[in-house]
């Protein structure tokens, strides 16, 4: 019988998972391993760190979708894979071997060598880092009662990408739960989002992309671009201006939570096994395998896919983790059968939205542009179709974002 291991319980890992069950009932031995015994919706961490919802909404048991008649799950931290000899060695587990091995290890937090960034902001790439960043602004809020030091108020997001658009929205929603913790007016919380591009959120049209900004600063959101960051100090961004002089005095930004969404790589246990990647990230062959290693199938962060222009991999998402999942399990169930495999794998998106809140979000879906509470909508449900590929109806029965009108 042969013997797959999947890394990882993210949407790719899990759904490929999911997906194999019901193609190779019987037909393998599959293991999965990961780090924690839940999967969490990654797509609301921003949620989970703002405090607008608890960790508990947004994940579930992996037990509650594996079938342990096929799949055993070891919950542990993969030190490195062998890729010569077939196996992965495990920090407290004998290693396992296997025919074909997933990596779906997820993704990193990148601070890309800044300094004092690692030490004095907080990142934002897992359950445990989203509660931190939780935890800390409450902390925050509630000691300004007793120092009155206005830089507890202050909120600063490092990086304006998609997940500081969305964490600013959610942070803008919780601006009220912190005033009233820290005893003041809900326009003393300040906000502020720092990013060094001129022009953000280049996914989206200029139409789109200024709608999304104008959003934000509707909701007293400051946003500094151009400002490429120097260093992080206990409180202080600095950062120098596109215009200024080598050797100009650094601007700086100061508030007492400084949280860091500038930017991840795939998991640096890819380099640790000797694949050849760029910032944790394999390119792809035809068939989501790593090149000259055909029994090793890359999937999420862990992968770089590219587009027909060719320009530049596609960003990496649930919609593609899904995707990608769903094409390995069909590669790796026509192995197993000896039948053919399919033909060389092709990604078309259904749209891409973006929260600015609960219930404000702007984007494209199956090929028209939506805005406000309307996109708002679509983004429920676009993150409870991903719930229901991954834990099935009764995950999104019990996890499932059905508050549309609050």
């Amino acid at each position: 019988m042969k013997k797959v291991v999947v890394l990882g319980a993210g949407y790719g890992g899990l759904k490929t998972v999911v997906e194999l069950q019901k193609k190779l009932r019987g037909e393998v031995a599959i293991t999965l391993v990961d780090q924690n015994s839940y999967h969490y919706e990654a797509t609301d961490l921003h949620e989970v760190a703002s405090g607008n919802l608890p960790a508990s909404k947004i994940l579930f048991p992996i037990a509650d979708v594996l079938d342990p008649k096929m799949t055993t799950f070891i919950q542990d931290h993969v030190d490195k894979v062998d890729i010569e000899k077939k196996t992965v060695e495990l920090a407290k587990h004998e290693p396992l071997s296997y025919d074909y091995c997933v990596f779906a290890l997820g993704f990193v937090s990148e601070t890309f060598g800044i300094k004092g960034a690692e030490e004095n902001s907080l990142p934002m790439a897992n359950v445990d880092q989203a509660e931190a960043i939780r935890d800390h602004i409450t902390a925050q809020m509630k000691d300004y009662r007793q120092t009155k030091d206005e830089n507890n108020l202050k909120i600063i997001i490092c990086g304006a990408g998609f997940s500081g658009i969305e964490l600013a929205g959610a942070v803008a929603d919780g601006r009220k739960r912190y005033a009233e913790l820290a005893g003041v007016r809900p326009d003393q919380i300040k906000i502020e989002i720092v990013d060094a591009s001129k022009r953000l959120l280049p996914m989206f049209d200029d139409k789109l992309a200024d709608y999304g900004v104008n959003l934000l600063k509707k909701l007293d959101v400051n946003i500094t671009t151009e400002a490429l960051i120097q260093e992080i100090q206990p409180g202080v961004v600095l950062y120098k201006g596109a215009g200024d002089e080598d050797g100009a005095p650094l601007h700086k930004i100061s508030g007492n939570t400084i949280i860091w969404t500038t930017g991840v790589s795939g998991s640096p246990i890819v380099a640790e096994s000797g694949l050849q990647a760029r910032r944790g990230r394999v390119m792809d062959s035809a068939h989501l395998t790593a090149p000259d290693h055909d029994e090793v199938y890359m999937v999420g962060d862990d992968a770089a896919v590219m587009p027909p222009d060719g320009k530049r991999p596609y960003p990496t998402t649930a919609q593609i983790a899904l995707s990608m999942a769903n094409y390995v399990a069909k590669d790796i169930a026509a192995r197993v059968k000896g039948t053919s495999r399919p033909g060389a794998y092709t990604y078309k998106s259904l749209g891409t939205v973006a929260s600015v809140g609960n219930t404000r979000a702007f984007g494209v879906a199956m090929g028209h542009s939506t805005k406000g509470y309307p996109a708002s909508v679509v983004k429920k449900m676009i993150m409870n179709k991903s719930l229901l590929e991954t834990g099935g109806v009764k995950e999104l029965l019990a996890k499932g974002r059905f508050d549309l009108y609050h």
